[in-house]
């Protein structure tokens, strides 16, 4: 098995330019602040910050809210 570097930054948006469908169907666990979240829309692990839904909130185009939480961030692919 090949040993597979996680990006910087990753997005679960199709539309946007850090989306990587490839990797997400394999499975990409996130840790922040030590805890597993499971609800996580899009990281950065350089800058320390996660995106999670805002509840059932949506925007003018229909996309959920999101708000970012800032904390250490850790990531890791899901065994199988």
């Amino acid at each position: 098995m090949s040993e597979t570097t996680l990006p910087d930054r990753l997005s679960s948006d199709p539309s946007s330019e850090f989306h990587d469908a490839d990797l997400l169907t394999r499975g990409v666990g996130v840790r922040f602040k030590g805890e597993e979240r499971t609800n996580v829309e899009e990281y950065c692990i350089s800058e320390g910050w996660i995106r999670v839904q805002a509840g059932k909130a949506k925007d003018r185009r229909g996309q959920p809210l999101t708000i970012k939480l800032k904390g250490p961030v850790e990531v890791y692919l899901k065994e199988d």
